[in-house]
């Protein structure tokens, strides 16, 4: 039986994770989970460990020193995963914006279709995001626009942080060269999956934004993807990726 598991960053989500744990072992297929923490001020990670006693060895905690970025706490739970004898590896946000029931569908697309990665997509068969600004829904869906004009992946929704890993993509990036930490971190390892050869495919997937919590998003995550992408376009053209 292929062993899975989903890596979920927190930073002050106590208000979410614990229903999303439960919703998660709650699926037909038998998930792990790891939760990386940033040392929440909230306490998220107190609530993970209490929870930790009513799942044996299914549910796993890491607690990281501070807060220092979206990409480099999925690189501490991806090299933990790869530390273990995970098959497949799963990215998932702790806000209920992924919906847990799509789990599944990302993992029979690698399992059954035999595709490298899946990606939860906003965009493939339309916008399908629920509860966003119409200004914010514009900006995600032109920054996806732009960057698959930029580095010619056959994606359209680049910056989708909700992803099923075959192991041996996570096993072929070198994770130490991963360099941002914001959206470009979600466009960096597509982006170095598609130069390796690894097939990709979208599961269309409804995006709701959060209902409890405050978002993480800032200018400067912002500013980091859109110049990144560039980056990203010229070191591939110099064979440095």
């Amino acid at each position: 039986m292929p062993q899975k598991l989903v890596i979920i960053p927190t930073y002050n989500e106590i208000e979410n994770i614990e229903k999303l744990i439960k919703n998660i072992f709650s699926q037909p297929v038998d998930f792990e989970i790891l939760v990386v923490d940033d040392s929440s001020p909230d306490g998220t990670w107190t609530l993970v460990e209490q929870l930790k006693k009513d799942y044996d060895d299914k549910l796993h905690l890491e607690i990281r020193p501070k807060k220092s970025g979206l990409g480099k706490a999925y690189l501490h739970g991806f090299k933990w995963a790869l530390d273990r004898n995970y098959d497949f590896i799963f990215e998932m946000d702790a806000d209920f914006s992924h919906n847990p029931n799509d789990l599944i569908r990302l993992y029979n697309s690698c399992l059954k279709d035999h595709f490298d990665m899946a990606i939860g997509s906003r965009y493939i068969t339309g916008v399908n995001v629920i509860n966003w600004p119409m200004k914010r829904v514009l900006l995600s869906w032109l920054a996806s626009k732009y960057v698959k004009a930029i580095t010619g992946m056959p994606v359209e929704d680049t910056t989708a942080g909700f992803i099923c890993y075959r192991r041996k993509v996570l096993e072929t990036i070198d994770l130490d060269q991963i360099k941002f930490v914001g959206y470009a971190f979600q466009i960096e390892m597509k982006f170095k999956a598609f130069q390796k050869g690894f097939r990709l495919q979208e599961i269309p997937v409804i995006f709701t934004d959060r209902t409890k919590g405050k978002s993480k998003m800032s200018s400067g995550i912002i500013k980091e993807a859109v110049l990144g992408v560039i980056s990203l376009k010229l070191k591939s053209l110099f064979g440095k990726i």
